[in-house]
């Protein structure tokens, strides 16, 4: 088996590191609204939303850096997956609750 073009392994791994800064962003910005904000329910959903959103963009980054990572090897098309939706829809519904929020505190 031959190596691919390292080019093409380092843009996977740059991938990879955006998904793993994204997901410490999220979970940084999870403790700061926990521990900053006024106690409140509304408070304690944003950072729960926000500490599951992390952990998710942490998961969804590594499989999707394990399939690239095969599929360069092998010499395929990139996988394509829709938990990039989700991850979209939950970065809306965060910053809709992060309104609420700041009208509620």
């Amino acid at each position: 088996m031959t190596e691919p073009d390292i080019r093409f392994s380092l843009a996977n791994e740059r991938t990879f590191l955006a998904w793993v800064r994204t997901a410490i962003g999220l979970v940084a910005a999870g403790v700061a609204i926990f521990h900053l904000v006024g106690p409140s329910a509304a408070t304690t959903v944003l950072s729960l939303l926000l500490l599951a959103s992390g952990a998710l963009a942490g998961c969804v980054g590594y499989a999707h850096f394990r399939a690239a990572d095969r599929a360069i090897r092998a010499g395929e098309m990139l996988p394509t997956n829709g938990v990039v939706f989700v991850l979209l829809t939950a970065a809306v519904v965060i910053g809709a609750a992060a309104a609420v929020v700041t009208v509620l505190v």
